[in-house]
């Protein structure tokens, strides 16, 4: 992106959300609103004429919806964000969490309840830190010097017990790239955080499922920890282990979120150590925040490893850059090598 106002394009069947957004949108400071579209097919020419950085973009719209677009985009070689807007109902968080995997930058929540001056100041802030994100993630970055840190990681006498997953912004689509890669006979659990609300994570879980070998379930109270399964944290709770005699199991709960976030990664990664202890191993990925980096401490602290992603892939360099800042990481990944250096913490030489 270069330099200068943040170009967004405005695409929605509804021409009283366009005209909404658009008004909203205007509010942010280094927004510049360059047109407005109202489905996929319309969009497709003004994003060729007018070459905008982002574009927020409707779920369900006729002629061509929003998951079509992001598709049609791809096949172009279009380089646009896009910031999903969705409604909290069954088919918009299916619709929108296939979206996250082909890429979306993120989403949004349309407003609801009658209050409608508090919806779009709600709205408003949505945007703004979604916005705001996507500027930072898309901003050149400065020369890093970390041929070490880019290496895989040196493999050991003794296999990890356990892994966790943790993710936010931009984690649908670098789950995609990473679950569908372990094996089924996986001889380790995996569990997964990513930051999202409770409707979606159910529908991620079941896509990820779809294109892997390996099982893939959402957190449910008293399921059974176990190897070859990878189990998603459930949207709007912390996912947190408990041993039940020979057996490790799920707790759901709703203690207060940790950094603004429920499910947490911290909240698993302390509960997983309490569990599992030795040598876990914790994978940051992309996302926003620093959720992550004082459970990974904990992991170091009771002999396990730590696993973040390079920065260059990340649709935010949040939680990988707290880890590496930290000194926790004993590796940094691409996104395409990370399923493998999980199977070499698994099967070390």
């Amino acid at each position: 992106m270069t330099e200068g106002p943040t170009r967004v394009l405005v695409i929605d069947d509804s021409a009283l959300y366009r005209q909404m957004l658009q008004n909203l949108l205007r509010r942010i400071p280094g927004v510049e609103v360059v047109g407005t579209a109202g489905d996929g097919l319309e969009a497709l020419d003004l994003v060729e004429r007018l070459r905008p950085d982002l574009v927020t973009l409707d779920v369900q719209m006729p002629n061509m919806d929003g998951l079509e677009f992001l598709r049609a985009l791809r096949v172009r070689k279009i380089p646009v964000g896009a910031i999903m807007v969705s409604s909290l109902t069954s088919h918009g968080a299916k619709a929108t969490t296939d979206a996250l995997l082909e890429g979306a930058f993120d989403f949004i929540l349309k407003p609801v309840g009658s209050d409608l001056l508090a919806g779009r100041e709600a709205l408003l802030k949505e945007l703004a830190a979604k916005v705001t994100a996507f500027r930072n993630a898309a901003a050149p970055a400065p020369p890093r010097a970390t041929p070490r840190e880019a290496a895989l990681p040196k493999t050991g006498a003794a296999p990890t017990t356990a892994i966790v997953i943790g993710t936010s912004t931009g984690g649908p689509a670098a789950l995609r790239a990473v679950v569908p890669l372990l094996p089924a006979t996986l001889p380790v659990p995996v569990l997964v955080v990513q930051h999202i609300p409770a409707a979606f994570s159910a529908p991620l879980a079941q896509r990820l499922n779809d294109t892997s070998a390996i099982r893939v379930s959402e957190a449910e109270a008293g399921m059974a920890v176990e190897p070859g399964r990878v189990i998603v944290a459930a949207g709007g709770h912390h996912l947190a282990l408990v041993r039940r005699g020979e057996r490790v199991v799920c707790a759901l709960h709703d203690d207060p979120p940790r950094h603004g976030c429920r499910p947490s990664v911290d909240v698993l990664l302390e509960s997983a150590v309490a569990v599992f202890g030795g040598p876990m191993t914790a994978v940051i990925l992309t996302g926003m925040g620093r959720d992550g980096a004082e459970g990974c401490r904990l992991v170091k602290r009771h002999g396990g490893r730590v696993l973040a992603q390079t920065p260059e892939g990340c649709a935010v360099y949040g939680m990988p850059k707290a880890v590496i800042e930290a000194g926790l990481a004993d590796a940094v990944v691409p996104l395409e090598r990370m399923a493998e250096a999980i199977l070499a913490e698994v099967r070390p030489t």
